[in-house]
């Protein structure tokens, strides 16, 4: 194929892609009143799956009021969170499909034996994904709602400050965290990319195991604000998870080269 045919192949795939999100956001665009409600305002309830697991494990986890209230103080502001939640809506739920399209668009460009794999890394990536999506909004999305609504800059009984929150930045934080999850849990996919191509190896991935670890604390502790250092081992600890299996998939494809090299000598 020449320059401009990979081009042409190019449009063809993203403007599949877009068609995928439109048509998942015009979905929730018509269902966002249901959408909204048991879904977006969801984590900003007491009674949300998350702080009733938390109320089971101990009392001092236990989160049984939110001091929480929304409001819009610009003209589009609840137009502008309706089409940005449907666009975010509609990515998640097509993400397969521009998985798929994107390994599609490179596949002409892999061995027979690349695209055997490859067919795996679409189901694997989407898995990821959703896991990432799940555990952002089950997880980094509570955790950081209940900590920074019940903040006080100081107790007087004479004085209050009320958390009346916009609702544009509800949204945008809600998506930011759903969508770092589903980003963050790529790392054992990205990982393995790079050990395909020889840029990493498991020699140098448990080098910097210690930094790593702080990296990821760190980041725990940034996306939950929450003193407390359960909210920080609940998001750390899968993540550090991730990076072990990251260490053994580079394990497995150094393995493997090593075999392809001796079979060949």
């Amino acid at each position: 194929m020449s320059f401009l045919d990979h081009l042409e192949d190019l449009r063809s795939t993203l403007l599949k892609c877009v068609i995928a999100i439109f048509i998942g956001a015009l979905g929730a665009f018509i269902f966002m009143d249901k959408i909204f409600k048991y879904v977006l305002i969801a984590p900003a309830k007491p009674d949300f799956w998350t702080y009733k697991y938390l109320c089971k494990i101990s009392e001092s986890t236990c989160v049984d009021h939110i001091d929480f209230a929304l409001q819009n103080r610009t003209l589009t502001g609840q137009f502008s969170m309706h089409i940005l939640a449907a666009i975010i809506t509609g990515f998640v739920v097509s993400a397969p499909f521009v998985f798929y399209q994107i390994w599609k668009f490179i596949s002409p460009a892999l061995h027979p034996g690349e695209k055997k794999y490859a067919a795996k890394a679409v189901f694997f990536v989407s898995f990821l994904f959703f896991l990432g999506v799940l555990f952002g909004y089950f997880l980094l999305s509570p955790l950081s709602i209940n900590f920074l609504a019940n903040y006080q800059i100081f107790t007087d009984d004479t004085i209050q400050v009320h958390n009346d929150f916009d609702i544009t930045d509800y949204i945008s934080m809600l998506c930011m965290m759903v969508l770092s999850g589903g980003i963050a849990f790529q790392l054992p996919v990205a990982i393995y990319v790079l050990s395909s191509l020889g840029i990493l190896g498991p020699a140098l991935l448990r080098k910097y195991r210690r930094h790593a670890i702080l990296i990821i604390m760190i980041a725990a502790a940034i996306l939950t604000p929450s003193p407390d250092i359960f909210s920080q081992l609940v998001v750390g600890l899968p993540m550090l998870l991730l990076y072990e299996i990251s260490i053994w998939l580079s394990v497995s494809i150094e393995k493997r080269k090593i075999k392809k090299a001796q079979a060949y000598v």
